[in-house]
């Protein structure tokens, strides 16, 4: 007798057909993100840390750090600029740009890229369209909101931070396994979300929105 196996295609985490890198935009960005750059990466991650452990656990208030900071800016500055006539260093010079103008807008048009693709997917979740979408969005925004509310403001921006520069770099290393994981958990939700489908989300009315094209 013949026996059945329920097989189903892997696909890649989130739908995406693209490589990792080019889905986090394929810039400056996605090389940092990734670790292309272990320098800047690694100077980002440890400056994060160094933050959130002088505010959060230092207990150390914004305005007085800068000030603190500012005071030993200048000091270092005082010191170079009298001693470099006397040990031949060259001046102190502040740089021209921080980050270029070029960059700057790149990541603005990103970020309003994302906000207005994150606005109009919520509407259109939230107009019944889909309505499983919808219950697990409400679901997972109040999971969100529970998560939030065992942090501070500060730790949470942190651990967003910790998250964005270690995950993406640890899935593109084991992608293949987590693109199955996830796959195979996917198909098993689907699974039993047919069944409940089928059973009692049919018989809830939809909104106007979900009958619009």
């Amino acid at each position: 007798m013949a026996i059945a196996v329920r097989t189903h295609r892997t696909t890649k985490l989130f739908g995406r057909e693209r490589p990792l890198h080019d889905a986090l935009g394929g810039h400056k960005a996605a090389d940092i993100i990734l670790w292309r750059d272990k320098k800047v990466s690694a100077s980002i991650l440890a400056g994060a840390t160094v933050a959130w452990y002088l505010f959060e656990v230092a207990d150390y208030h914004f305005l007085t750090l800068a000030c603190y900071l500012a005071m030993l800016g200048m000091l270092v500055v005082f010191i170079w600029a009298n001693a470099s006539s006397f040990m031949n260093l060259p001046a102190p010079r502040i740089p021209e740009t921080v980050m270029s103008e070029r960059t700057t807008r790149q990541v603005i048009l990103a970020l309003h890229s994302r906000l207005t693709w994150f606005v109009h997917r919520l509407y259109d979740i939230a107009c019944g369209k889909d309505i499983k979408m919808f219950i697990l969005t409400v679901l997972s925004l109040y999971i969100a909101s529970l998560i939030a509310s065992c942090f501070s403001s500060l730790t949470l921006l942190y651990l967003v931070a910790l998250g964005t520069m270690t995950l993406p770099a640890l899935y593109e290393n084991y992608e293949n396994e987590v693109d199955h994981l996830v796959s195979t958990a996917v198909h098993d939700l689907k699974s039993h979300v047919g069944e409940m489908d089928s059973g009692v989300l049919r018989k809830i009315p939809r909104g106007r929105g979900a009958t619009a094209n």
